[in-house]
């Protein structure tokens, strides 16, 4: 097993989306694969929030809201992208995200290509705090 923070849940996420990938290959719709994987998910008995609408913060202000693919077991955002391939805009556009939200775990990943996708991000920003346990 890897030697990340909550690698035990993210590569139980990895393979769900593996299973995902060859049950369905490439070229449906992400919501598609949302849903598809929200059943791997059910059936390993992790614990997750689709669809979550995410406050965004600007100087202490809230400006906005997001709803993030998935937050999973109260610490991992999970992005998906049913696109060709991944691009570094995608991974800043992921990487902004956990940073907006305050999360410290994200994986972005892509069933768009002929093979599955990913990247395990990290946030060198993350402040601990309560918020996100809470939700």
């Amino acid at each position: 097993m890897a030697d990340y923070k909550y690698a035990d849940i993210t590569e139980k996420i990895i393979g769900a989306s593996m299973r995902v990938h060859a049950a369905l290959g490439n070229g449906f719709q992400e919501v598609i694969y949302q849903r598809a994987l929200a059943i791997e998910l059910e059936e390993l008995g992790i614990l997750f929030k689709r669809e979550m609408e995410m406050p965004i913060y600007y100087k202490g202000k809230m400006i906005g809201e997001r709803r993030v693919d998935f937050f999973i077991e109260g610490k991992i955002m999970v992005e998906l992208k049913a696109i060709i391939n991944l691009e570094n805009v995608h991974l800043a556009q992921a990487k902004n995200y956990l940073e907006a939200y305050n999360i410290e775990i994200g994986l972005l990943i892509n069933f768009g290509a002929t093979s599955l996708q990913f990247k395990r991000l990290g946030n060198t920003k993350f402040v601990n705090n309560s918020f996100l346990q809470n939700q």
